[in-house]
This record gives C-alpha cells, sequence and structure tokens, in this order.
C-alpha cells in the first residue's frame, strides 16, 4: 500500500464510483479499478460494494477513508516542510479557523506585512471539527472559541469577549448600553448551537426557559436571521464587530463570555511560518 493507492481510493470514495474518480484523476477506468483490486488483495478485506452506477464503501472502507485522509495530509504537511527548508520564509500557512474568527485580523494583517511571500490556506468549521483537522494534520495551527479541552495543545488566548444581543431594526433595549438575561425572557431567540446549553443554562438561573426560535451550527447563519428580524442572535461580539445592518449590545453576564484562542499540537514540528505566526501572535493572542 502506497501514497497512491490511498489517493487512487479516496478519490473513489469521495467521487462514488470509479468512472467519475477516473475523470477526476485523468486516468482510464480499468487501471483504476485494478488498483483497487490489488489494494484489497494486499489488505485481505473488500473495501466497497460495486453497483451498476456507484459504490458503497463497506465498514472496512469506511476505516481505510478516514485514515487515508489522515496520512495524505500527513504527507503533504511533510511535503511543505521540505519545500519551506528549502526555500526559506515563504511556501504556504495552513490554518483552521471558526466561522466566527473574523479573519482576517489585526495579527494576520501584521504578520502579511512581515512576510509577504508566505500565502494562506484556511480551513474553517466549528470549534471540533477545527481540533479533528489539527490532530488528524490537516491544519499545522487553529483559531477556536473556548470551551473545549486544551490537553495536548500549546494555545495562545484573546482577551475576554462577551456574547452579545443582536438584532435589526428598532432597538428592543431603548437607553441601556448592555442588557440583563433577564432582559431576555419572553424575547424570540436565535442562537449558536456551540452556545445552546450555555445560554439556557443561564436564562434557568434567571427563572425562565428562554423563548429560541432558531439554532444554527454557524455564527454567521445566527447573525443573518437576526438581520432578518426573527429575533435576536445570541454571538460573540467578534462575530458581530464586521457585520453591517445590525445593532447589538453585550450581556452583563460573566458565564456568557468566550475567548478566541491560537492552538497547536504539542511536540508536532511546526513550519517555519507556522512556527513564526505562533511565535508573533502577542499582542492579539497571549501566554496565559
Amino acid at each position: 500500500m502506497d501514497l497512491r493507492q490511498l489517493r487512487y481510493f479516496l478519490a473513489i470514495a469521495e467521487e462514488g464510483g470509479i468512472s467519475p474518480a477516473a475523470r477526476r484523476l485523468h486516468m482510464a477506468q480499468p487501471p483504476l479499478s485494478q488498483q483497487l483490486r490489488q489494494l484489497e488483495e494486499e489488505l485481505g478485506v473488500r473495501l466497497a460494494e460495486r453497483g451498476n452506477r456507484a459504490i458503497r464503501l463497506t465498514d472496512a472502507g469506511e476505516i481505510l477513508k478516514n485514515r487515508a485522509e489522515q496520512i495524505l495530509a500527513m504527507a503533504d504537511s511533510a511535503r511543505r516542510e521540505i519545500q519551506d527548508y528549502k526555500a526559506g520564509l515563504t511556501g504556504t500557512l495552513v490554518l483552521g479557523a471558526v466561522s466566527s474568527s473574523g479573519l482576517p485580523d489585526a495579527h494576520i494583517n501584521a504578520f502579511h506585512e512581515r512576510y509577504p511571500d508566505v500565502l494562506f490556506e484556511l480551513h474553517e468549521g466549528n470549534t471540533f471539527q477545527i481540533l479533528d483537522y489539527l490532530k488528524g494534520g490537516r491544519i499545522e495551527l487553529g483559531i477556536v472559541r473556548t470551551p473545549f479541552n486544551s490537553t495536548h495543545l500549546d494555545c495562545r488566548y484573546a482577551e475576554p469577549e462577551p456574547m452579545m444581543a443582536a438584532f435589526a431594526g428598532e432597538d428592543p433595549f431603548p437607553g441601556r448600553e448592555q442588557v440583563s438575561v433577564a432582559d431576555l425572557r419572553g424575547r424570540r431567540l436565535i442562537l449558536y448551537r456551540r452556545f445552546e446549553q450555555l445560554v439556557r443554562e443561564t436564562c434557568g438561573e434567571a427563572g425562565f426557559a428562554p423563548l429560541v426560535c432558531c439554532t444554527s451550527d454557524d455564527a454567521r447563519t445566527a447573525i443573518n436571521w437576526a438581520r432578518a428580524g426573527y429575533g435576536i442572535g445570541i454571538v460573540p461580539h467578534s462575530a458581530l464587530a464586521r457585520e453591517s445592518g445590525l445593532s447589538g449590545k453585550p450581556i452583563a453576564h460573566g458565564r456568557l463570555r468566550t475567548q478566541m484562542v491560537l492552538i497547536r499540537l504539542k511536540g508536532r514540528y511546526l513550519s517555519t511560518a507556522a512556527r513564526r505566526f505562533f511565535e508573533l501572535a502577542e499582542p492579539t493572542f497571549r501566554h496565559l
């Protein structure tokens, strides 16, 4: 089993068939089918069930697909590391970031000004997806939100920021610079699922169940629903800061706060670009 076979197998798995995979790989179907058979013979298991027009991965095929993604990501990372070593501080910095990170930010801009020849490759997802990308070697550094398990991670923390009550149109809280959790009673709320449980708990502590009209996996979606007038979006301050057509007021509650965190996996080699990016994190991110 070699990297070429893994790339062939992953293309078949992702495309759902030999024909579309062959087109993607710019090769004929028979040799691709032969590669799949050879891989199955070597491993001693059937990896895919063939149909007339499509294939379906077996349980063994699903296991290999997951491992192949990790192996190929690490191989690509190793190739970039060697290229960086040869070329100096150029190449590509591979980052993962939550959608509410607000990139590019001041740190990205300062890094780009100092190292203009470094390119960026960005993978987006929620905090737990970014952690998986980091552990699997798909990315070198991640930008995520608290809370999360920081075991085996080096972390640099941004300043804590409040959760905001975001709204369109007329101010539902006139004359106030900030709102309390009690002020959310009876309001139609739009929640970013990352913080749904926390919002429900703090509302419960205030003696009421929140009226949730929408939950989503992306802070930008929560913001869009609030902008459309469906209710009040509960989102991090930095996610709201760059949005037009919306106003917001901080929610005065010690638990309804979050932090952006720059993370790397302890003990893993970093390319020169990633290492400089992590080292130059201050003042945006600080080691606590």
